[in-house]
């Protein structure tokens, strides 16, 4: 068994362990998942380069690129997903004047014993893409299914949303 770097631990020394992720849009209750992936943000940047100065090419910032948020459950009896998708899109897009919805959304890490660890605070958030099970009699895999959200960024705060 290897040890964690030092970069897995809290500012108080102990690990930073999840044993599962809450993920909410505007207060209520999307799921719980066993896996997320996307947490990540990259700066393009601008190369100057300044005459006269042969040494090095100035970086300047450029825009934050967010990418799309994988969760990943086993598949559960829970309808607040589909309840999600149908506002932002088909009859919940048509009713709202075909206006895009998009809303605030939160993933909070939980510990083993129930406690709210850290949370992400995730802006204007919609779903692009749900994949659910693949059945196969012949399979003795767990039912799992699969939410991709786009996003416009997030922030994060200790505890919860």
């Amino acid at each position: 068994m290897t040890s964690p770097d030092s970069s897995t631990f809290l500012a108080g020394g102990d690990p930073a362990l999840a044993a599962r992720f809450l993920f909410e849009v505007d207060g209520v209750e999307i799921g719980i998942f066993a896996s997320v992936s996307g947490m990540q943000v990259s700066s393009q940047t601008e190369d100057v380069v300044e005459g006269g100065q042969n040494g090095f090419v100035h970086k300047l910032p450029g825009r934050f690129d967010w990418p799309n948020i994988v969760f990943k459950r086993g598949l559960t009896k829970a309808d607040a997903l589909f309840d999600w998708m149908k506002k932002v899109s088909g009859e919940g897009f048509a009713s709202n004047s075909n206006a895009i919805t998009r809303l605030t959304g939160a993933i909070t890490v939980i510990t083993a014993d129930g406690t709210r660890m850290r949370s992400w605070n995730l802006d204007s958030v919609m779903p692009v893409r749900w994949k659910g099970p693949d059945f196969d009699v012949e399979s003795f895999s767990p039912l799992s299914e699969e939410l991709e959200i786009s996003h416009h960024g997030f922030t994060a705060a200790s505890g919860s949303p």
